[in-house]
């Protein structure tokens, strides 16, 4: 069904990389969560109350806050979607994360008052007046939930939207936390002289799975907020479009900014033999500065980074510190090596890239390396400066 409304309701809509149409995407997607989730609420809702079931009630009550959140969502697309401004350069892309956050905090908030409900239906327990129209309203749920996580999920995965992938974990755990009130009304149903409180220990369950995805789902849109490291499969594609660019021989120093969904900045030093006309140089730069771009819809600055291939001294050593840095350290590595001859000795300036679970500290590599260095040749000095990997 989501399907069909997106081609009748989506320009291009296809063209997942177009901020309009993410925009799009995620407003019909947020309408149809906020249209799905009161009918849900309305339903279990009627259902709680003929059967004085709390768990139900409770249920109804998370279908209320998913509707909110769709709100939220819908607010987060609207404003992730604006145009940079003088106030914020970057976009408004990292609304989405924020949307999304807001969310999660919703979904605490609906365990923690569910928690509180379910111990109370505990200690002051009334009888259920189970019948069959609340068990075929929770099936529907169950079946409607399990359809919005995957639209959800599907389209999330389409558009790269961390908030709708949030949407679609919390719509597969309402499935779940469904499923367990639907257990414990069936169970009440055949067995209602039962003491055992099976209403309010569902209620509990559920209010526990709920908190426990509320926090993941915090973590997985507060990382992108914090910063981190670009996917490696991207990273790679990045470095193999850019080395398409010959005379460019090496790439070091790459660094992806996330402004969110669409607003992705890239700067890298690009290793260029230092013996062609920098104007050619820069005019090759250039390229693969706009083939980067175009290619994964995003900023590039590209930096050039003279090396020379022609003394063959300079590339005995660097293959050989590359080859001593990999035995130091998992993921050490080195670049910019170059030499500058003395009367008394002669500098080897180059940079380490120190792994963040590396075991030595940054003064610690500058010594094992220096002692590498002097090791090689006890007439060269070394000039090190330790840099931090962010890919």
């Amino acid at each position: 069904m989501i399907g069909l409304l997106a081609r009748l309701f989506i320009k291009d809509y296809n063209d997942v990389k177009n901020p309009d149409v993410r925009g799009r995407y995620g407003v019909l997607c947020g309408i149809a969560g906020i249209c799905f989730n009161f009918l849900l609420f309305s339903g279990k809702f009627i259902a709680g109350i003929f059967s004085k079931s709390v768990a139900v009630i409770a249920d109804a009550f998370n279908n209320l806050s998913d509707a909110a959140a769709s709100i939220v969502t819908i607010v987060g697309f609207k404003i992730s979607g604006k145009k940079p401004d003088a106030d914020h350069p970057f976009g408004h892309g990292r609304m989405e994360y924020i949307a999304g956050l807001v969310v999660s905090f919703l979904i605490l908030v609906v365990g923690f008052e569910l928690l509180m409900s379910s111990i109370d239906s505990i200690r002051n327990p009334e009888p259920l007046d189970t019948s069959v129209f609340t068990v075929v309203m929770l099936v529907a749920a169950i079946l409607v939930k399990f359809y919005m996580f995957f639209y959800n999920r599907r389209i999330g995965k389409k558009i790269l939207s961390s908030a709708m992938e949030a949407t679609a974990k919390d719509s597969l755990n309402d499935t779940v936390s469904t499923a367990v009130v639907l257990a414990a009304v069936i169970i009440e149903l055949f067995f209602p002289d039962s003491k055992f409180p099976f209403d309010g220990v569902a209620g509990i369950f559920v209010a526990v799975f709920i908190f426990y995805n509320g926090i993941e789902s915090i973590k997985d849109t507060v990382n992108p907020l914090l910063g981190v490291p670009a996917d490696r499969e991207f990273v790679k594609q990045v470095e193999e479009e850019v080395m398409k660019f010959k005379p460019i021989c090496g790439i070091h120093d790459l660094i992806v900014h996330d402004y969110g969904p669409g607003r992705v900045m890239i700067s890298l030093h690009a290793e260029v033999p230092g013996n062609i006309d920098i104007f050619d140089l820069h005019d090759v730069v250039d390229n693969a500065e706009v083939a980067v771009a175009q290619k994964f819809n995003c900023a590039v600055t590209i930096h050039m980074d003279p090396v020379d291939l022609e003394n063959k001294e300079i590339l005995v050593l660097k293959k050989y510190l590359a080859e001593e840095a990999a035995k130091l350290a998992d993921g050490l590595t080195v670049h910019d090596i170059r030499m500058v001859p003395g009367n008394s000795h002669t500098n080897i300036i180059f940079d380490a890239v120190r792994p963040h679970d590396c075991c030595f500290s940054e003064n610690e590599l500058v010594h094992l390396l220096s002692e590498k260095v002097r090791a090689y040749n006890a007439s060269y000095r070394s000039v090190i400066h330790i840099d931090n990997p962010y890919c």
